[in-house]
């Protein structure tokens, strides 16, 4: 992604953010932590309708956010089936939530985003060991604690 999304605040009724802009937090501030975070949540959704949230490893490159799974796990038997779901970063006082669509990714991962999963996590993105999916984020929130009410933002792609 080469282009920053368009920042607005989000609709949350009874909270009491301001409809100012000023205060909204600039995307570098979601990328750096999207970029830093080392755990990351996904929530996706069984077959069932019945919610599914597990910690992932993953990497944060030109705009996608890129995780592996287990062929069989929980949450690639729900990609599957279902691909929207919600990544989080780890700090939920400054967190950053994507949504979006999750997709397989057909080819091996080039060798940068190898090479930077393996300096984070010591360990190699290889689609031998499992799928690795891609999200594409359609709409992303951030927010810093006991501060909300001037920085909630929403991010749309």
């Amino acid at each position: 992604m080469t282009r920053s999304p368009q920042s607005s605040r989000p609709h949350m009724p009874g909270y009491g953010i301001t409809p100012s802009r000023k205060g909204l937090l600039p995307w570098k501030w979601a990328v750096d932590r999207l970029t830093k975070s080392h755990n990351y949540w996904i929530a996706t959704t069984r077959a069932d309708g019945r919610p599914h949230c597990v910690g992932v490893w993953g990497i944060w490159s030109a705009g996608h956010f890129y995780f592996s799974s287990g062929a069989e796990s929980m949450k690639s038997r729900n990609l599957r089936k279902q691909p929207y779901c919600v990544i989080c970063t780890e700090n939920a006082a400054q967190p950053v939530i994507l949504e979006g669509s999750a997709q397989l990714l057909t080819e091996p991962p080039n060798f940068r985003l190898r090479g930077a999963y393996k300096k984070k996590y010591k360990y190699d993105l290889d689609p031998a060991m499992g799928p690795i999916f891609v999200l594409e984020p359609k709409v992303a929130f951030g927010l810093v604690e006991y501060k909300m009410q001037k920085t909630a933002t929403r991010w749309k792609f």
